[in-house]
This record gives C-alpha cells, structure tokens and sequence, in this order.
C-alpha cells in the first residue's frame, strides 16, 4: 500500500512540473509557429501537365513472321523436350543409387545433357525475342509490343517449367 501511495505522488508531482512547464511557455510571451499554409506551400497545389500518350500500334509486318517463326521453334523444341524427358526419367532413375562417374551416373549425365540440348531452340528464341524487345524499347518503337511481350511470356514460362525439370532430375543423381 505504501509503495503506491509513494507512486501516486510521484507521478502527480511529475505531471504538475510538466504542466506548469506549459503554462510557463504559453505565458512568457513567446510566439508559437504558426501552421498556417507559408506562401512557398502554395506553389506546389499546381496539377502535373497531362501527357498524352498514344498506346501502341498493329504489329508491323516485318515482324509476325519472326515472331511465328519463333512460336514455331518454340513449339518444337518443347515436343522434343517431352519426348526427350521419359528415357532421362528413367536413365535417372536407374542412376540415383550410383557412385558418381559410374556407368550409370555417366549414362544420365548424358540423357540430361540431350534434355538440354533439345531445347535449345526455345532458348534461342527468347534470347531473339529479348533482343527485339530491348531494341524496339531503346528506339521507342512501341508498335507491337504488347505482341512481342505476350510471346516473350510464352516461351519464358517453358523455359523456366523445363529448367525446374531438369534441376530436378539433376538433384536425382548423387554428387549434383
């Protein structure tokens, strides 16, 4: 009991000091700022100049073809990747047991090495189609971007599911 009552008048004596503390500074004269707008404040209530910007046009000719021809190799490379796919499966299976340089360990390494060689027109597509992508975005050549990006996407997206493969299998076999 008596070590709050010995709080209690603790903290009144700490409140009034900070109260008569304020009272001190409202009473002496001295002006408090103001929080009113300053002049300079006005100057920034200006809206931001509209900019017009025209969206993008057709693809040009010149590049559908390219574009297809890089669907189609796309296309391609992703069936012979998925034919490829069940014999490394099953090369790998065999091989998960394996001392590494084995026969067997040896044999997968090589039916990876197929998987990703079968693949590598994807992977050559969308280093093209990067590198179109980049050069009409420098030239400021918008028309047919938004063409050239969705078949970007396209071919990112298998190449980042056959990646996920292969690190799989990869992960399979001893010493990886």
């Amino acid at each position: 009991m008596m070590t709050r009552t010995l709080f209690l008048a603790g903290f009144s004596v700490a409140l009034s000091l900070s109260l008569s503390a304020c009272a001190a500074a409202q009473g002496s004269g001295a002006a408090a700022p103001s929080l009113a707008k300053r002049p300079v404040e006005g100057r920034f209530d200006v809206a931001p100049p509209t900019v017009a910007v025209t969206p993008p046009g057709p693809l040009p000719t010149d590049l559908a073809g390219r574009l297809q021809r890089w669907d189609a190799d796309a296309l391609a490379a992703q069936q012979a990747f998925a034919a490829e796919r069940g014999n490394t499966a099953s090369l790998v299976s065999a091989a998960a047991g394996s001392p590494v340089s084995s026969e067997r360990w040896v044999v997968a390494q090589q039916a990876i090495s197929r998987l990703i060689a079968a693949r590598a027109p994807l992977t050559n597509a969308l280093a093209d189609i990067d590198r179109l992508y980049l050069e009409r975005s420098i030239d400021e050549a918008v028309d047919g971007l938004p063409d050239i990006y969705a078949l970007r996407e396209k071919i990112s997206d298998t190449a980042s599911a056959q990646d996920a493969i292969i690190q799989a299998l990869s992960d399979q076999l001893p010493g990886e």
